[in-house]
């Protein structure tokens, strides 16, 4: 049936008008809802997994440079994500660093001094797990957590400490450990459910060195042979010449005894450090089962995830071994973040401002869009992140640091000291008179020649003294 107008024109009557219409409704309803579901997917809080080894130094891995070590799942991420290559620890001992990266917090103001000394029930609520778990995360741990032995309840949803003792095989069991916290990381993530953000913290032992075992660095049965043809090099000022340079005090150090366990003859050294590796790789296996089991899970495209490590590690550097000194094998780890949310152009990026282990507490907390306490003195490092590239940092961004080193006096000689982007000045506490030490990082990467004695150096000291005082009255 034909209908006209007034004017007539053809018209239809409303109820076969909205027939016509329904289809294109149809489509502007469904892509209403694609939308909705694009921008919740977009505004979703993101999962978080933070990877954390134990005495890995900063040019141990393959996207550091190393040619030797075998690392292509951390390679991966560095391609994936943003390296931070100037990334620091405000103290090179595994309790107190641990203590800084979960509070935020340099030592003098969290406290944490020993191995046995935990936080407080007040100080473990202000760490940035409790505060995830209190913002409705899933929150979980596993591994050296090194922090005291006991972790109040309220802070993880699912949590199993290993042994302190960095033991790496249990008895009859040969399982090596970093397969076992491996596994039981894949655990926490297989029952994730995709409704809830998690942040899971995966704290390896590996390669910190099981102390005065016969083989202080077992590497898993799978990775023996690995290196057995390779030639480790000498690092540079890894030297007696070196080594002599030091104040006496320093040269009667823990450092200097455990040397002499580990790289006192060349074919001690290529043993040492060919199982220091062998245990990265190690770790390295399991991040790809953790990234694989994050796949499996279609949790990847909305999973943070962070690779570090608590401080850095002698390879007979100074004629030392372990961490401690404020040189930079000591104190210099590396930083790997991976924001699969962030454009293709902001990936595989290589960041040179000088950044801390203090500044992870807030990273983390950004990235949920959770406030950081006042009491955190570290900074989100989320701008270098989203900034595109060839942006400078902010503008008001840290030129400097402050360094401070308390446990075991008895064995280990205190220090305090700052380090720039080009000099470092390294202060001793106990001794009188003062012993000071002042390195031109740029001149002598290698802190071979210390220039505080020198006469026409005495204005930088002056300045790096007083910056001394100035960033240690700030850190408490």
């Amino acid at each position: 049936m034909e209908f006209r107008s007034p004017a007539g024109r053809f018209f239809f009557p409303y109820r076969y008008r909205l027939l016509l219409w329904l289809p294109l409704l149809g489509s502007l309803v469904s892509l209403s809802s694609e939308r909705r579901v694009l921008a919740a997917e977009s505004t979703r809080r993101p999962n978080i997994i933070f990877l954390l080894a134990d005495d890995l130094r900063f040019d141990a891995l393959g996207s550091a440079g190393n040619t030797i070590i075998r690392t292509p799942h951390i390679d991966r991420l560095a391609a994936e994500g943003c390296s931070f290559r100037n990334h620091f620890v405000t103290t090179s001992i595994c309790c107190v660093s641990r203590a800084s990266i979960l509070s935020g917090q340099y030592a003098r103001r969290h406290g944490i001094k020993d191995f046995g000394q935990p936080f407080s029930t007040d100080a473990w609520s202000q760490t940035y797990p409790a505060l995830l778990h209190a913002a409705g995360y899933r929150t979980g741990q596993v591994g050296h957590l090194g922090v005291g032995q006991e972790i109040p309840p309220g802070i993880f949803d699912d949590s199993e400490t290993f042994a302190e003792t960095r033991a790496y095989f249990e008895p009859g069991d040969p399982t090596h450990m970093t397969a076992r916290v491996g596994n039981r990381a894949i655990e926490f993530i297989e029952a994730c459910e995709p409704s809830k953000p998690f942040y899971l913290s995966i704290n390896f032992s590996a390669p910190h060195a099981d102390d005065g075992a016969p083989r202080e660095f077992p590497p898993d049965a799978r990775d023996e042979a690995l290196y057995a043809d390779a030639l480790i090099p000498v690092p540079a000022g890894a030297d007696e010449a070196t080594f002599r340079l030091l104040p006496d005090f320093v040269q009667r150090s823990e450092g200097r005894r455990r040397w002499e366990r580990r790289y006192a003859t060349a074919a001690m050294f290529q043993q040492t450090v060919k199982d220091y590796y062998r245990l990265i790789t190690g770790i390295d296996r399991e991040v790809g089962r953790v990234l694989a089991a994050l796949a499996t899970k279609n949790l990847a495209d909305n999973t943070i995830v962070v690779v570090s490590s608590d401080n850095g590690f002698f390879l007979g550097e100074h004629g030392m071994a372990d961490k401690w000194l404020m040189y930079e094998p000591s104190i210099r780890v590396p930083l790997v973040v991976v924001d699969p949310r962030l454009p293709p152009a902001n990936r595989g990026r290589q960041i040179e401002s000088i950044t801390l282990n203090i500044d992870l507490a807030p990273t983390l907390l950004d990235f949920a869009g959770i406030e950081p306490p006042a009491a955190m003195q570290g900074r989100s490092l989320r701008p270098f992140l989203s900034a595109a590239a060839n942006v400078p940092p902010p503008a008001d961004w840290r030129n400097d640091f402050f360094y401070e080193h308390h446990t075991r006096p008895e064995i280990i000689p205190p220090s305090e000291g700052v380090r720039t982007a080009r000099w470092k000045y390294i202060r001793y506490l106990d001794p009188h008179p003062l012993v000071e030490e002042l390195y031109d990082l740029q001149a002598d990467p290698a802190e071979q020649h210390n220039l505080a004695p020198d006469r026409a150096r005495q204005p930088t000291l002056d300045r790096l003294r007083a910056r001394w005082a100035e960033l240690g009255q700030a850190a408490r």
